[in-house]
């Protein structure tokens, strides 16, 4: 529930083939036996040993919580060593395979790839796609085309190759398959993408008619995904000498908030009449293709089958910066140093430097670098010194170090210079971080402000109506406030637990108490939900849970504010506290998230 550098990543999910391995993706720090990883290892994986002695199995077992960790290169070596060692056990060899694709080595990943595993049908599917795409990124297209139109794909890795399909076939020169439109009815990954790939190879084959009407089909006025592809239709514009048309299609888009600065240097290279940019090789749309599916299975918890794909998508073009920085995002939580690394990778002059500097810093900023961070935020805005997001970026860090002052001053600035076209996220950041220096007047007038803006975002509903609630003010509304917020996230633990606090308030104890409940099982490591649900099962008469979710609240970090309060609460019970204490500046932090999460 505190502030978030960026969209949480939910647990994490397999793709069917990664829970076939199992033993080699979950952490099992204290497991000690091969049944205790389900795992049937060969009598010579048992016994082998390698020339320093360590065992095939032992070997094994490092490798396997090296790739629990995400240190897929780490995994890839102590692998490759117990396969040294002389051990043929299945288990070790398909390790070896995704350990080499998930650090990137699709060399060997391609080499490590099953072939005909009839045990794992989606793990030998990825392993074809692996050897095509490799074969794609040695140029030899005709090899990687004939892979994936030779393979069976089932679910799980259906919709890239149905997209790679006529990409591999234009390169290796096959017209006839390069023009078949893939299967819409996969996903919309498929439909959207395949109609991309499919105007793009009627250009390259000269048939522009057929082209624009694809590339309308994505980017017209009234298409559902214009944003999208509207770059891919005005270099379309541009490449047939169409400028004018160019920029009217880059003029559209920035009226409608497209404010990057990529589409900004578009529509002035095609008004000044630059040289139009290329038509992407099918390489490039390979890569392409798989960053869509990776950030698909991004969007539904499937982590190592997204960095799958995104290994593959840099194997075909390692300049996707894209790619990169999702790279980085998948890693930032259990290995800080190659995130980072991969957040590096975006050069300066990138449309995507800026970003990749904000991740940079939250980052270091979550590994508990609060000097680094403020650095890498500083260096954001130095470089680009008329970027709000970068701004925003600085302000949101300088707050997360409780240098409050600062972080105001630098979003007084911002909202002057947005004067009257200051949206609702800024006098929403403001607003929290005021809160958070203690000046809820001023908070409270720029929550309103954009409550104005924006009478029905969820987190501003949440976040004044708590503030409300917190204070014993305005509970009527403030309740109707939460509710709306929670029926639009019904599983947000802080939503739902500003809900129970506002029954808690209103003397409705049992109602707060049902729905505390609820929260603290979305939110089960907030200090403040569980110090809510302690005080509800005080007021219900349940004493013995209240000092057990009270005493709870000490082992979760909270600040120093929540540790005195409860700490008394757990010597002499709630009657201690008869009038409601105004929101901690901790606990105000807690319910703001950065503008545009």
């Amino acid at each position: 529930m505190g502030a978030q550098k960026r969209s949480n990543h939910a647990a994490m999910l397999r793709f069917s083939w990664l829970a076939a391995l199992a033993p080699l993706v979950l952490l099992t720090a204290c497991a000690t036996t091969a049944a205790d990883f389900g795992l049937r290892p060969s009598q010579t994986a048992s016994h082998a040993s390698s020339s320093d002695g360590a065992s095939a199995y032992g070997l094994f077992l490092a490798g396997h919580a090296a790739m629990a960790q995400g240190r897929a290169a780490e995994a890839l070596t102590l692998l490759n060593n117990a396969r040294a060692a002389g051990t043929t056990d299945p288990e070790v060899l398909r390790g070896s395979f995704v350990a080499a694709l998930l650090s990137g080595d699709i060399v060997q990943a391609a080499a490590l790839a099953p072939q005909a595993d009839a045990a794992d049908n989606d793990l030998r599917q990825l392993g074809d796609l692996t050897r095509a795409v490799s074969a794609m990124a040695a140029g030899k297209p005709k090899a990687a085309f004939g892979i994936v139109s030779m393979s069976r794909f089932g679910q799980t890795n259906r919709a890239a190759a149905a997209l790679l399909m006529p990409l591999m076939a234009d390169a290796a020169k096959v017209k006839d398959a390069a023009v078949v439109r893939p299967d819409q009815r996969i996903d919309r990954v498929v439909q959207y993408y395949g109609q991309l790939s499919q105007a793009q190879i009627f250009e390259r084959q000269k048939r522009y008619d057929e082209a624009e009407t694809g590339y309308k089909l994505l980017a017209g006025p009234s298409s559902p995904t214009f944003s999208l592809f509207l770059a891919d239709y005005g270099e379309f514009l541009e490449r047939r000498g169409r400028r004018a048309d160019a920029v009217a299609l880059y003029d559209l888009g920035l009226s409608r908030g497209r404010t990057d600065q990529g589409l900004k240097d578009a529509r002035a290279r095609a008004a000044a009449g630059g040289r139009a940019p290329r038509l992407a090789s099918p390489i490039n749309q390979i890569s392409r293709v798989l960053v869509a599916c990776a950030a698909i299975r991004v969007g539904v918890d499937d982590d190592e089958g997204a960095m799958a794909y995104l290994r593959l998508a840099l194997a075909a073009d390692p300049k996707r910066m894209e790619a990169w920085l999702l790279v980085g995002d998948l890693l930032s939580d259990t290995n800080t140093q190659e995130a980072l690394a991969a957040y590096a990778k975006v050069p300066k002059g990138s449309d995507l430097y800026i970003q990749a500097m904000a991740k940079t810093a939250w980052t270091h900023q979550t590994a508990g670098d609060k000097q680094a961070a403020l650095a890498a935020a500083r260096a954001a805005e130095a470089s680009a010194p008329g970027s709000r997001d970068a701004s925003i970026t600085l302000a949101e860090l300088l707050r997360a170090s409780d240098r409050t002052g600062e972080a105001v001053g630098l979003l007084d600035k911002l909202v002057a210079n947005a004067g009257d076209k200051a949206d609702w996220r800024l006098f929403y950041l403001r607003g929290t971080t005021l809160a958070q220096a203690g000046r809820h007047d001023d908070s409270e007038r720029d929550l309103k402000a954009a409550l104005v803006l924006a009478p029905d975002e969820p987190e501003l509903l949440n976040y004044l109506g708590y503030m409300w609630i917190d204070r014993g003010e305005n509970l009527p509304k403030a309740m109707e406030m939460v509710q709306r917020a929670v029926a639009q996230r019904p599983r947000s633990g802080a939503m739902i637990d500003s809900l129970g606090w506002a029954y808690y308030r209103l003397g409705d104890y049992r109602s707060a108490l049902s729905n505390l409940e609820r929260a603290v099982m979305f939110e089960p490591a907030d200090p403040d939900v569980n110090d809510h649900l302690g005080d509800a099962y005080w007021k219900v008469g349940r004493r013995i849970e209240a000092r057990f979710q009270w005493s709870r609240v000490l082992t979760l970090q909270p600040s120093e504010a929540i540790r005195q309060k409860v700490e008394a609460k757990l010597k002499s019970g709630l009657d201690i506290a008869a009038t409601p204490a105004a929101p901690s500046a901790a606990a105000a932090a807690n319910r703001a998230r950065p503008a545009g999460d």
